[in-house]
């Protein structure tokens, strides 16, 4: 009989927002795959939790996600974490979520931290309905997935690093326009979490009249006025 695939998500900042669940599940797996051993290890530590940590990142995914669905069909139940929030939500854990599927594999995503809805709720803007559309591509395509984006009527949601941020704020008044909508959330969930509201250029004055730090939510709607 086949393992169970636990998909855990953890804090995008304060350790308190680990879950008593995913505490458990974490304690009774046989082992944990995680992106960076020395940051799973800070959290695991932290809980008490000892056991064994193996690396699946970006880089080994595609070789190591073999191994971890042989382990699975002889019976051994599995964590994924990441550095911080849900696997696989802009994060690796696709790939391993598809090869469960396709090997019919028992899988089950834990509900937990992640930084696009609590980003979303505070922004202020509609979110019955949302886009999410996680880092824009570095270069090639970049501008394509703009226009593309630019005709969405829904809100959309976008991660972004401090060091790109002002060059996507650019972008986004280019395409989308000066009028647009948005809302910049930095460091979700840590002490210094902060949220700015306004037009697209008021979050350019913004981000550009200080050094902003840690991942970033930008939300944005070009429908809204």
């Amino acid at each position: 009989m086949s393992g169970i695939l636990y998909f855990v998500p953890t804090p995008v900042g304060n350790l308190e927002d680990m879950t008593f669940r995913a505490i458990k599940v974490l304690k009774e797996v046989d082992y944990i795959l995680c992106e960076d051993t020395r940051t799973s290890g800070v959290l695991l530590k932290h809980y008490e939790i000892s056991k064994p940590l193996k690396s699946y990142h970006l880089h080994n995914e595609h070789i190591a996600t073999e191994k971890v669905i042989t382990d699975l069909q002889s019976g051994q139940n599995i964590a994924i974490i990441t550095d911080a929030g849900t696997p696989g939500i802009s994060d690796p854990g696709y790939l391993l979520a598809k090869a469960g599927s396709d090997n019919s594999i028992e899988m089950i995503c834990l509900p937990g931290a992640t930084a696009l809805i609590p980003a979303l709720v505070v922004s202020g803007l509609p979110n019955n309905e949302f886009l999410f559309s996680g880092f824009l591509p570095p270069k090639k395509g970049r501008q394509t997935k703009l226009k593309q984006l630019a005709e969405e009527k829904k809100t959309i949601v976008f991660y972004e690093s401090p060091h790109k941020i002002n060059t996507t704020l650019e972008q986004i008044k280019e395409f989308f326009g000066e009028e647009t909508r948005a809302s910049l959330s930095r460091e979700i969930s840590k002490k210094f979490e902060e949220t700015k509201r306004g037009t697209i250029n008021e979050l350019i004055e913004f981000s550009k009249s200080k050094t902003l730090k840690g991942e970033i939510v930008l939300i944005v709607n070009n429908s809204v006025k």
